[in-house]
């Protein structure tokens, strides 16, 4: 080869962006790191494993922040519940009043009494984070921005975040006093609003249009196209709240929430999300077994002879193939007594690993059997020896 041709194809090589180049072909410099050495250039944050909830890592996870614009997972989860729930439907016209046409910041220019369906709307605030497409969906859900943000407060607080406050749908904190969440609490909320599975479809999005065609939509989530897995969720960047994401990827049947709060620059943002994902990946895996157990055990005493009895689906995050080394201890008495009430936990199946027990998955009566009393007796009796 000349060197014409490879010097050719070294400046090639120097201009290709290094977000550019195919995930496959990146190392996982995470996948060697302890937990405690991985450090995220950034204030706070947590990677959550989305299914159980499990937290994989933390740092000051509990501390109050302002988040942005990731205040909108809050808003996008009481629309999505709406929905839902049948109180709004996709195709609802919304009209935008002064206040929603007056927000600054990231938009969709909405002007006062302009017309747009909730579906362009939502695809705004999760594609574009429009603040005025949000201002405009809460007041057309409950009448006005201020009755739609307690209810954000009250959802938080249903949920079990402890160090939220919202005064707002948007994460604007240009006036706000004590805007503030912490990256547990994010991470929480994001878990819930993608349970509503369609809102994956809008944050997928690289890019869109809205006003048939007419405007233009842009992801503020890069990792949406250069990050292998990466499905959502919500970015937010203020002067006050520095660069925010709440981060969420799916591979090999596991789904990650990784948050990063108060980081200095979007690209520190999104790599420091990028490391987490990746370490998650590189560690972790979702152990979901199949366990058969008896269908009926006896009843002692009862009108009937057994009752059936199940156990609910059992899943938890384990390190990376250690799948073979957990073991499962089956719980089951042979015979139980009557009365038996259905929903009655009479067993259980119990997984360990390394001799810790990782969890635990109940065994539970679904039939109801009463005690068998003394005419129920006589019956039983009057029936075998009339051959019933």
């Amino acid at each position: 080869m000349s060197k014409k041709v490879l010097t050719l194809l070294l400046v090639i090589c120097l201009l290709i962006p290094a977000s550019l180049i195919p995930v496959s072909a990146e190392k996982n410099r995470a996948e060697s790191v302890d937990a405690a050495a991985l450090d995220p250039d950034c204030v706070s944050a947590v990677l959550m494993e989305a299914s159980t909830g499990k937290l994989l890592y933390e740092k000051n996870p509990d501390q109050p922040l302002p988040p942005a614009s990731v205040t909108k997972i809050m808003t996008l989860l009481l629309i999505m519940e709406a929905i839902d729930s049948g109180k709004l439907k996709w195709n609802d016209t919304v009209t935008a009043s002064a206040n929603a046409a007056s927000m600054g910041g990231s938009q969709i220019f909405l002007k006062e009494g302009e017309q747009m369906t909730v579906e362009d709307l939502v695809k705004s605030v999760v594609i574009a984070s429009a603040n005025d497409a949000a201002v405009a969906l809460a007041e057309h859900i409950a009448g006005s921005e201020a009755v739609f943000v307690a209810r954000m407060n009250e959802r938080a607080k249903a949920l079990g975040m402890k160090n939220t406050n919202f005064e707002n749908t948007n994460g604007l904190d240009d006036t706000a006093v004590n805007h503030v969440t912490s990256a547990r609490d994010i991470a929480i909320m994001s878990r819930e609003l993608i349970k509503h599975r369609k809102i994956l479809d809008f944050s997928g999005i690289w890019m869109d249009t809205v006003r048939g065609g007419a405007f233009g939509l842009t992801n503020t989530n890069r990792l949406i196209r250069f990050y292998n897995g990466a499905t959502g969720l919500k970015t937010g960047s203020t002067s006050k709240a520095k660069f925010c994401i709440s981060a969420t990827a799916e591979r090999d049947g596991m789904e990650l929430i990784a948050v990063i709060m108060a980081a200095p620059s979007r690209d520190v943002r999104n790599e420091a999300a990028k490391t987490l994902l990746d370490w998650g990946y590189a560690n972790f895996s979702v152990y979901r077994p199949e366990v058969k157990i008896p269908e009926r055990i006896a009843v002692s005493g009862g009108c009937e002879e057994n009752c059936r009895v199940s156990t609910e689906d059992f899943s938890t995050v384990i390190p990376k193939n250690a799948d073979a080394k957990v073991q499962i201890k089956i719980d089951i008495p042979e015979k139980i007594s009557a009365p038996v009430e259905k929903g009655t936990r009479v067993g259980s199946i119990i997984f360990t690993l390394d001799g810790e027990t990782i969890g635990e998955a109940p065994v539970i009566v679904t039939d109801s059997v009463r005690k068998m009393g003394y005419f129920d007796a006589f019956r039983k009796i009057l029936a075998y020896f009339l051959g019933k």
